[in-house]
């Protein structure tokens, strides 16, 4: 539901109607499905944030028909007597290795950013849901789109078996779309849904003429998502504690005169395909990332929309330096705007949650199907 504009404020829009077409999405997939997915949590912490959200999980999986089940180990099984995460990497390797288990999830944080990184990896990204495993970071952040079941099964290089392309949608013959993390992507549905993403652009492209600010650089959030949406065409400026950094598919000055060939073109060719092949040059097939000498201020001043995923109470982005009709987006579990965000702020969003997990539930289904499609092509 959204709160109407009054008296020269902005819009409250809350997550339900962003929701609901997920919904009846994952609803309508599940009523087609000859075996209900099963989802498999692993909490592994006694931290109440990691219990809440398993809870929560637990609620929307009944809700829709997902078979759920939580498998409580180390702390969460015996608090006092099991230390954190014990028994956590055995518990996903039993996953991993029992056919009835469609998807995964694991309860983080558990032990600090580079173990639990680890416990990323030992996930199959065959029942990765949460799209955390590297090899779908690395399609993410090398924009490839696509790729064959098969390859989430090998080892080697993590390009093998995939494609990038921005001419459409529809995955190639015996191709199927890669695993997006699924806060990412719950951003940029809440983004589609009050039309910062133009679908009169190519697909690929669709955020073109943007520039977004996103304000947390974490592994999980910031980085992912400054890089999708500079993967589909929007200029995007990241905020970290300690710098600023522009990431960007075009390069600075991408425009030529009417009567400039791009460097590519030799001298005297007139050819109509040539030069066309040559402009797209111009442009890079994925991000890059550059530093920025602007201050979050002068990031603020100029972005259409700022989202903000900083885990503290007393962080707030400053409502006084907000260009006028931006869209704002909080993702962290606490606020980080000021109350009078909607001063400023055509829209706001206060929060993604209920549109994460229904990404992480498209996610489930999407992997149940591609483990049928492996199936298949192994017996055949």
């Amino acid at each position: 539901m959204s709160t109407p504009a009054v008296g020269g404020k902005g819009v409250l829009l809350k997550a339900d109607p962003i929701a609901a077409a997920f919904r009846n999405e994952v609803k309508t997939t599940l009523a087609q499905c000859v075996v209900k997915p099963r989802l498999v949590g692993i909490l592994s912490t006694s931290s109440a944030p990691s219990r809440n959200y398993a809870e929560f999980t637990r609620r929307q999986c009944e809700e829709l028909g997902v078979d759920f089940v939580l498998v409580k180990t180390g702390a969460a099984s015996e608090p006092g007597v099991l230390g954190e995460g014990d028994g956590v990497e055995d518990a996903i390797i039993e996953a991993n290795g029992d056919p009835a288990v469609h998807g995964i999830m694991v309860y983080y944080p558990i032990f600090g950013v580079q173990q639990d990184h680890y416990l990323q990896q030992v996930v199959s990204p065959l029942k990765d849901v949460e799209g955390l495993h590297f090899k779908f970071h690395y399609n993410l952040y090398h924009n490839v789109r696509f790729l064959k079941p098969e390859s989430l099964l090998t080892t080697g290089s993590a390009q093998s078996g995939t494609t990038s392309t921005i001419d459409g949608e529809v995955p190639p013959p015996g191709m199927v779309k890669s695993i997006i993390p699924c806060t990412p992507l719950a951003i940029v549905k809440c983004l589609e849904y009050v039309g910062v993403y133009n679908r009169i652009l190519p697909y690929g492209d669709r955020a073109y003429g943007k520039t977004i600010t996103v304000i947390n650089r974490s592994e999980v959030v910031g980085r992912p998502l400054a890089a999708l949406l500079s993967n589909d065409g929007a200029r995007v400026l990241s905020v970290d504690i300690d710098s600023i950094h522009e990431y960007t598919k075009r390069p600075r000055n991408p425009v030529l005169a009417d009567n400039e060939k791009p460097e590519a073109v030799p001298a005297g060719t007139t050819d109509a395909a040539t030069v066309t092949a040559a402009a797209a040059q111009r442009y890079h097939p994925r991000h890059i990332v550059q530093p920025t000498n602007l201050t979050l201020q002068e990031c603020l001043a100029v972005s259409d929309v700022v989202i903000s995923a900083v885990p503290s109470a007393a962080y707030k982005v400053k409502t006084e330096w907000l260009k006028d009709g931006c869209i704002c987006l909080n993702v962290a579990a606490d606020k980080n705007f000021e109350a009078n965000v909607r001063d400023k702020a055509s829209i706001y969003i206060p929060a993604v949650g209920k549109v994460t997990i229904l990404m992480l539930l498209r996610n489930l289904l999407r992997l149940q199907q591609y483990q049928r499609v492996h199936r298949e092509s192994e017996s055949a």
